[in-house]
């Protein structure tokens, strides 16, 4: 105990709340309450919900499954009132508090612990009190609590508070989670910034986040990572996911299953960091450039040849390569492969210093030109294709090009294209690129060609297992994503995402992968693997395989065509995951529809509908989605800008925070629209004719259905009014009467 009489001002009450239903930590609120302590204000003062939350800072670290976290916190106070209030702060199950402070100025105070028992009773003493739902989002969770004075006016608080945990593994994968989510909805938080150390015995693989966008420093057995969100971006929860393995591959896998519905699960595979140089597989490469007249625009040739340049000169002896240049006809620097040795790049240096732009854009001759010199490869084979233009020359017909370049192409096959600048044919690059194992991708004017394409290089150079199959021992998956599966190389990792739908649990399955290392057919197995019945963890999984879903289904509408049956698939999926795409607005108003189906071509009733907000939703910066017009566009900025949107989808990994206007919320695996002034599950259809339970808000029979339903509480705290389809029951939440 503090004895000085100024420090007993600030005397900490602390206290720890276990609650039966809850596991997860949280970001920490202070709730204003009454100043008995404060100066009388000469009239009464309005609180706020909560105090906004400055700024939050992370730092972890992970060894042997224990993780310490150290969390800061800087509140605000920008009334003209001095404060008091009650700090909560979510910990996990399981957790010991190892310190906590406060800041007066510079000083900084510790305090004392008291009963869980108390903390339990002030906080439900609170919840009645200030009948606020966003408390809610407190409930089922394990509570540290503390009173907080003086918060003085106009003024900064900073807490800090420490704690350990055993973090959950299971078959070799270790998860942790910091919930910022949490307290959302009570208060606006700013700059979030995190840092997690993990150290390990055994080598570390598969550091995976799909909340956010994470750096990593990594190592083998030692790894950094951090995280930063800027002020003002929605918050969710943040995960962190890696294994633990001594094998070549290390396997990641990760299931999410409500009761009587399809399972999601996402399987990770990734290599170990320390290959021999004889481990590598020897490949054949082909580089193909567009010298068209046109390259010679905005410094393109340059940007290329260095790119060219920098792909020749990181090959490995053991490989072979061919360069081919094409405008109004294709020129090859040799007959065939030749070995990518000493003498070998210094003649692809030398062809590719002398390329000069002039003439047309035979796509259609350099594409069957290069697929000629695979024919007798049996060696991983990538052919890079970089064209600035249309085809102008010989055959122009795209359906033929793409029909010509199928029968060309040999058995595994990985054609990459980039498209630089707009004017190219999206559809074509895409088409040729997704049909022969690889991907298409476009270098914008403002982006860097010979950076994007170096990148592409030297992640590409170094391949250690090609031809992949996977076996899941008798699992029922199905629409896994990407369809097929990619080549591993060094520093990589391959994610897969799909549903699975077994009729009861597989607590013990062995997986198998299989593909070629160096010319050699391998095998690996997994054992003790889980698709359960049900799993409530991992509840990102729905959206983030619903968000790879309506990629896949966009490319083939690019592809092949727009059919009814896709577009609707499109929307369905959009509208009930909150995914933006060209066929699914939100409007930034409530009171009116929340996603609408727009026809393509239909300019006047876009236009009409825009008037409402539609079109004014806020959309992705890094994958913009501009209108459905888009989706069938060939050529220019809208079908640049639309093929890498539907690529980013078709590859995601992490969950986008930000893609939802005002009017659409997301808790969990659910989406809630505004309609009315009531937050409405995206999952009630007015055709199931389910039963129905109608609640009053802050009811004796509302917190009974709580402690009986607890998950319920995350839906809940989203307003006073909401409608939620849990476990086949409609519950239908109504203000209290004034």
């Amino acid at each position: 105990m503090l004895k000085l009489s100024r420090i007993a001002r600030f005397l900490l009450v602390i206290s720890i709340c276990a609650m039966t239903y809850g596991i997860a930590p949280a970001q920490g609120v202070i709730i204003p309450g009454p100043c008995e302590r404060c100066p009388r204000p000469p009239r009464p003062v309005p609180l706020p919900r909560a105090l906004p939350v400055a700024s939050i800072r992370i730092d972890a670290k992970i060894q042997s499954q224990v993780a310490t976290t150290h969390v800061e916190q800087v509140f605000r106070n920008d009334s003209d009132f001095m404060m008091e209030g009650t700090y909560l702060f979510p910990i996990p199950e399981s957790a010991s508090i190892a310190e906590f402070a406060i800041w007066d100025g510079d000083r900084r105070l510790v305090g004392e612990v008291r009963s869980r028992e108390e903390a339990r009773r002030i906080y439900d003493d609170i919840v009645r009190r200030q009948r606020d739902p966003g408390l809610l989002e407190y409930a089922g969770k394990d509570l540290f609590q503390a009173s907080i004075f003086p918060i003085l006016p106009h003024s900064d608080k900073k807490l800090e508070l420490t704690y350990t945990q055993v973090v959950h593994a299971e078959a070799g994968t270790v998860a942790y989670r910091y919930p910022l989510g949490t307290g959302r909805q009570l208060t606006p938080v700013g700059s979030v910034a995190g840092k997690i150390e993990l150290d390990s015995k055994d080598p570390l693989r598969n550091v995976y986040s799909p909340t956010h966008q994470i750096e990593i420093k990594k190592g083998d057995r030692h790894s950094l990572i951090s995280f930063e969100t800027e002020k003002g971006k929605e918050l969710q929860d943040f995960q962190l996911f890696y294994t633990i393995s001594k094998d070549d591959f290390g396997l990641t896998l990760l299931t999410h299953r409500e009761a009587g519905r399809d399972g999601y699960f996402l399987l990770m595979i990734s290599p170990k960091d320390d290959w021999s140089e004889q481990e590598y597989s020897a490949k054949d490469v082909v580089f193909v450039v567009d010298t068209s007249g046109s390259m010679a625009e905005e410094g393109k040739m340059e940007k290329a040849r260095a790119a060219l340049l920098y792909g020749i000169r990181i090959l490995r002896p053991q490989d072979r390569f061919n360069v081919i240049s094409f405008a109004g006809e294709e020129h090859l620097m040799e007959p065939s492969l030749i070995s990518a040795d000493e003498r070998g790049r210094q003649r692809g240096e030398a062809f590719v210093k002398a390329l000069k732009p002039v003439g047309g854009t035979n796509i259609n001759q350099s594409l069957l030109a290069s697929l000629r010199q695979f024919r007798e490869s049996d060696r991983p084979k990538i052919l890079v294709f970089m064209t600035d233009g249309l085809p102008t020359v010989d055959e122009t017909n795209v359906t033929k090009i793409v029909d010509n370049v199928h029968r060309a192409a040999t058995s595994g096959i990985r054609l990459f294209t980039f498209g630089v600048g707009y004017d190219v044919n999206t559809t074509l690059l895409d088409k040729i690129a997704g049909d022969n194992g690889g991907v298409a991708d476009y270098v914008e004017p403002k982006e860097d060609l010979e950076v994007k394409v170096s990148n592409f290089f030297t992640k590409v150079n170094y391949p250690v297992l090609t031809d992949l199959g996977l076996d899941l021992a008798g699992v029922h998956t199905d629409l896994v994503y990407p369809r097929n599966m990619p080549d591993v190389f060094r520093g990589s990792q391959v994610t897969l995402i799909g549903r699975y739908n077994n009729p009861s649990a597989m607590d013990a399955v062995r997986i198998k992968l299989t593909g070629k290392s160096n010319g050699a057919l391998r095998t690996y197995s997994y054992d003790n693997l889980r698709f359960p019945l049900r799993e409530e963890t991992n509840d990102y999984l729905p959206r983030l395989w619903a968000t790879r879903r309506v990629g896949w289904l966009m490319e083939q509408i690019r592809t092949n065509g727009e059919q009814k049956e896709l577009r609707d698939e499109i929307v369905d999926l959009g509208t009930r995951y909150g995914i933006v795409t060209p066929y699914t607005s939100y409007l930034a108003l409530e009171g009116r529809e929340t996603s609408m189906n727009m026809t393509p071509g239909n300019n006047a009733q876009r236009r009409a509908r825009g008037q409402f907000g539609a079109m004014n939703a806020p959309q992705p910066t890094s994958s913009p989605m501009i209108a459905a017009d888009s989706a069938s566009a060939i050529t220019g900025l809208a079908a640049v800008r639309q093929s890498k949107a539907v690529r980013d989808q078709k590859e995601a990994e992490v969950l986008r925070a930000d893609d939802t206007a005002s009017a659409v919320r997301r808790m969990a695996e659910k989406t809630f629209y505004l309609r009315d002034g009531v937050w409405v599950d995206s999952e009630l259809k007015p055709e199931s004719n389910l039963p129905e339970t109608t609640l009053t808000f802050g009811s004796d029979a509302y917190f009974e259905l709580l402690k009986q339903r607890p998950k319920l509480a995350q839906y809940f705290s989203l307003a006073e009014r909401v409608v939620v389809v849990f476990e086949g029951r409609v519950y239908r939440v109504i203000a209290a009467s004034p």
